[in-house]
């Protein structure tokens, strides 16, 4: 039985084949693109998963997208209905894609199926819907390593829910309690993101990074004016201050009013408002899905947790409630977010509509690390190097390990691509960027010569399994980079007086732990623990740095730099190499060193990657 899971038409389209139940393969298509969140069809990563397969469309059982297309609809023309005439722009603009296109998507589906596929399909038995909820939902209870749980799933908004609270047991899920448009916990903290100005559906991550830096002043302010929150966790957004529903942009004047201030134009200076704004949210996000933990936990009684949907990716969130211990485990689906989705129609299929039994390992998830993209074999790397014009050494595996481990400890800056691509938004140790996190100024140099970002932007440290609990507050594993814990305390550097009286970006040049570069401003860290199970060559790597060094840890970045997709095939890692300060890239069995390349390419890559 083969399935192939879709999804397209909003951000971040996917596509993943499922084999008897097993996930086979997932991929973004922005990787293939280079376009970052790029919602087209995805026909490059239908491709890649039935060439991986060696089989066509026709061999494909059933192709299940997403979410209901006309469920969306029915939303979008309710709520204008109900803002009238207030948005009649807004409408116009969005009804007139609708007509053209969205109204007819099944047909537009089964077009773009039509072009990838050489034969005939009877896509009326084929092409199946699920809702998107039940997307999320399906995407982190069935990979997990749970016969049963409770799954909570939040985002920006689905075909009507926002948030969805329901219980998986063995090839089974029943939603039983859901919060409907608009009101939407992701969509709150898009608005601050977008008032703080940064990206919708990009930015949340640089919102959540610079919480730290600021102060929780309008904890009260929000939830006096913009939120109603139960006890329970339930909510209620207050639309007055939001345009969301039927406007061209996030937040209105009374959102200006109440807060004193104009938004933050994109690019320029943060100021400690901004800082203050976000930490602010972000206590607010925190008590809220704490709450709904809690009632989760006392009314299921269940000892499992799964997590999915675009708000599931607030690693701090996941942390805290790790901490709090409301259930035994928790488990968060590592493409929470919509490239998920396709994961989640496919497995919903396999197990709900086909009824097929669920085999669970209660030691692991079914996702195999999320190493579930595509990888490169020596002739072809070998082949591009050569025809792009690059200056490379070829060795064993140890000997690239050895090499590598040596020059990270010698400060240089490396980037890193081995084995399967990650799916999901999060380098695991297959396109990544690595270097020493004992460095006092290696965040700075990253953020500013390698990935061309805001300063205050924190790295995440990936560490030797064995090794978590000696470095820091975390007793469970953490895979896929999506929780934050703390410093353990013996490696804390104590501030003095006036290191705790600085304020805003001043607190970064404060090193906080022996690991500095992985330290954020509160002394925590966005983790990825490493067992070698997935990424062998990876978990040598990190042994061989120990050996060297005693310190188990490596800053681990995503292979790109700001608003490109992280980087796919061997062409996009010498292409990001080049155009940027890193020293070293390494390709499977393949080094090449920036001071041996070609002066007059490296300036011509230089300058082509100012312009992109």
């Amino acid at each position: 039985m083969i399935i192939l899971g879709i999804s397209a038409y909003y951000h971040d389209s996917a596509a993943c084949l499922v084999k008897d139940g097993e996930i086979i393969s997932a991929v973004q298509e922005e990787r293939f693109t280079r376009i970052k969140h790029d919602p087209s069809f995805p026909v490059h990563s239908i491709k890649f998963c039935l060439n991986e397969q060696k089989i066509n469309l026709s061999n494909v059982n059933y192709v299940v997208f997403y979410d209901k297309p006309f469920l969306k609809f029915e939303r979008l023309l309710e709520t204008y209905l109900a803002f009238a005439p207030k948005g009649f722009k807004s409408f116009v603009l969005s009804m007139t894609v609708w007509i053209k296109e969205k109204l007819f998507q099944k047909y537009i589906i089964i077009k773009e199926l039509n072009k990838i596929n050489e034969s005939k399909i009877n896509w009326k038995r084929k092409l199946l819907f699920t809702e998107h909820h039940l997307s999320h939902a399906a995407s982190c209870f069935f990979p997990s390593p749970f016969k049963e749980a409770a799954i909570l799933t939040m985002d920006g908004v689905g075909e009507w829910t926002t948030t969805s609270v329901s219980i998986g047991k063995n090839n089974k899920i029943e939603i039983i309690k859901e919060i409907n448009f608009p009101h939407s916990l992701g969509l709150l903290y898009s608005a601050f993101t977008y008032f703080c100005g940064f990206k919708v559906n990009s930015g949340e991550y640089k919102l959540m990074g610079l919480a730290p830096y600021g102060k929780p002043k309008y904890v009260n302010l929000i939830k006096e004016n913009l939120i109603n929150i139960k006890s329970d966790g339930s909510y209620k957004i207050n639309i007055k201050y939001f345009d969301y529903c039927v406007g061209l942009t996030m937040t209105n004047k009374n959102f200006e009013i109440l807060f004193n201030r104009k938004r933050r134009s994109p690019e320029t200076n943060l100021t400690q408002d901004d800082m203050d704004m976000a930490s602010s949210i972000q206590k607010v996000f925190e008590e809220i899905i704490i709450k709904i933990a809690l009632n989760i936990s006392e009314t299921t009684k269940m000892k499992n947790l799964c997590l999915s949907g675009g708000v599931a990716l607030n690693c701090v969130v996941n942390g805290v409630l790790q901490k709090n211990k409301f259930f035994n485990n928790i488990w968060i689906q590592p493409a929470a977010g919509d490239a998920g989705g396709a994961l989640g129609a496919a497995v919903a299929t396999y197990y709900m509509m086909l009824n097929n039994k669920r085999e669970v390992n209660e030691k692991e998830d079914s996702m195999k690390g999320s190493y579930l993209g595509p990888w490169y074999q020596a002739e072809q790397i070998k082949s591009k190097l050569e025809n792009i014009g690059g200056v490379f050494h070829e060795y064993d595996i140890d000997q690239i390990i050895n090499i590598t481990a040596e020059e990270i400890s010698k400060q240089k800056i490396i980037g890193w691509m081995q084995g399967k691509m990650e799916f999901g938004p999060r380098a695991l140790g297959g396109r990544s960027i690595i270097a020493d996190p004992r460095s006092s100024d290696m965040q700075k140099k990253l953020n500013l010569k390698i990935k061309f970002r805001e300063s205050f932007r924190p790295f995440a440290p990936s560490i030797l399994l064995e090794e978590t609990s000696d470095w820091f507050d975390l007793n469970c594993e953490s895979p896929y980079m999506l929780l934050v814990a703390d410093i353990d305390k013996e490696k804390k550097i104590k501030m003095s007086e006036d290191d705790e009286n600085l304020f805003g970006i001043e607190k970064l040049n404060i090193s906080r732990s022996s690991v500095p570069a992985i330290t954020h401003v509160d002394y925590s860290a966005r983790i990825q623990t490493v067992n070698g199970k997935y990424n062998s060559v990876y978990y040598k790597l990190l042994n061989k740095f120990n050996e060297i060094t005693g310190c188990p840890i490596l800053i681990n970045t995503s292979f790109n730099v700001r608003g490109e997709p992280i980087i796919c095939s061997p062409d996009d890692a010498f292409k990001c190499f080049m155009g940027t300060e890193m020293d070293i890239l390494v390709i499977e069995n393949f080094i090449l060193y920036k001071k041996e390349q070609d002066k007059n390419l490296l300036l011509d890559y230089k300058n082509k990657y100012s312009l992109d």
